[in-house]
């Protein structure tokens, strides 16, 4: 995700337009998942999956939607990560994901079910948005004046915040076709059926883009979402919506730390903060995994369940 972070926002200031930029790498990307669900004859097997599971009601047909949480983060990071820069982006991801990860957990809506708020799920999750914070503090300092950035974040706030909708879905989904594959391509094909027609609106309103860069690897965003989808869809389903999303953002961190190392970006600095904020996420992640006995859980979270 740092990776298609980085790549997305580069083509969006590239091209001057995040929508465009969007677009192009869900495009991309949907030819690449189409040709891996239809070329081999697995795939094309759980396709053939998803029209009875549908007639049958295993699940509601709305949530066939959830490519437009996708389309939705792809966009503000074509659109945001311009005007604040990636660290400011992720906290506002991550902090919106960590809240959803709770919430989805606890309404059951992915394939795993209803799961406890335990108090070592929540204070998990609250480590993971200290690292996080903690890992970008130094970047805050020269961030500009709240007024500056705080708007813009809105938009991945959002995005963030739907991400754990969206792994929830397409792993209920994924159980019952028996394949992640089917919902990642309705995801692609939701996503940019959506970003193509908010792209139309905006071209009439504002005018296009510029011209495409001739650089391969601003063509890299479709790919990595493909890869991402895939895994959330399969995983999601033994590990819950909170510690998928709990490994995602360790990931995330250890992402950006490595692209800092390897491709910085001018003014990229590695402090002591980034390295140590990267083992806090990872030991957060951890310790969501550690057993809670049932009866120490909260009279009123028994009651709920």
């Amino acid at each position: 995700m740092s990776a298609q972070g980085r790549v997305n926002g580069a083509l969006g200031a590239r091209l001057g337009d995040g929508l465009a930029a969007a677009a192009v790498s869900f495009g991309t990307g949907l030819v690449l998942v189409a040709a891996l669900a239809v070329l081999p004859a697995g795939g094309r097997r759980a396709l053939r999956r998803v029209l009875p599971a549908l007639r049958e009601g295993k699940f509601p047909r709305w949530y066939l939607l959830a490519g437009a949480s996708g389309a939705f983060l792809v966009m503000s990071q074509g659109v945001t990560v311009a005007l604040t820069g990636i660290a400011l982006f992720t906290v506002a991801v991550v902090a919106g994901q960590s809240a959803s990860g709770l919430l989805v957990d606890r309404l059951g809506l992915g394939p795993g079910g209803r799961k406890y708020l335990t108090l070592l799920r929540v204070l998990s999750a609250l480590l993971t948005l200290a690292a996080v914070a903690w890992a970008v503090s130094p970047k805050l300092s020269v961030a500009g004046t709240p007024a500056g950035w705080l708007l813009p974040l809105a938009l991945p706030l959002a995005a963030g915040f739907l991400q754990s909708f969206q792994q929830a879905l397409n792993g209920m989904q994924a159980r019952h076709y028996g394949s992640p594959m089917p919902a990642t391509l309705i995801n692609f094909i939701v996503g940019f059926v959506l970003l193509c027609l908010a792209w139309l609106v905006k071209l009439a309103v504002a005018g296009g883009a510029g011209p495409l860069p001739p650089e391969w690897w601003y063509y890299l965003g479709g790919p990595l979402g493909c890869f991402f989808i895939l895994v959330a869809a399969a995983v999601v389903g033994s590990l819950g919506v909170l510690l998928t999303g709990l490994g995602m953002i360790a990931g995330q961190l250890l992402g950006a730390l490595l692209l800092d190392v390897f491709f910085p970006l001018p003014g990229s600095v590695i402090t002591t903060a980034t390295v140590l904020s990267t083992l806090l996420a990872l030991a957060a992640m951890v310790l969501a995994t550690l057993p809670w006995p049932r009866a120490a859980f909260p009279a009123v979270l028994r009651r709920s369940r």
